[in-house]
């Protein structure tokens, strides 16, 4: 059995739906980071695959600059997780909804 497109594109929505659950869930800024890389990671499957499909490194090149993206983002985000956490000991969401000026 060959593996597909369609595979690759089935694998990249299985994954994109685990990931925006994990987001909509959202009880902890450490699980709601791990559930943005697994959203970004499945578009990531999605442009290399398609852009093998079609011999052309368009994808690959966006895939490319998605996880230069992702990565910025995950250093800076857990910074700011680092800091809030040394100041309220905790790093639930609904904390930090109810925040207090």
């Amino acid at each position: 059995m060959e593996i597909t497109l369609n595979h690759y594109l089935v694998l990249a929505t299985i994954l994109f739906g685990i990931g925006l659950y994990g987001v909509m869930r959202r009880k902890n800024l450490l699980m709601l980071f791990f559930a943005t890389e697994i959203l970004l990671n499945s578009v990531n499957i999605g442009f290399a695959a398609i852009s093998h499909y079609y011999g052309d490194l368009t994808g690959q090149m966006f895939a490319f600059f998605i996880i230069a993206i992702a990565a910025s983002e995950v250093a800076v985000g857990l910074g700011l997780l680092i800091v809030w956490y040394k100041r309220h000991n905790s790093i639930d969401l609904d904390e930090m909804s109810l925040m207090r000026g």
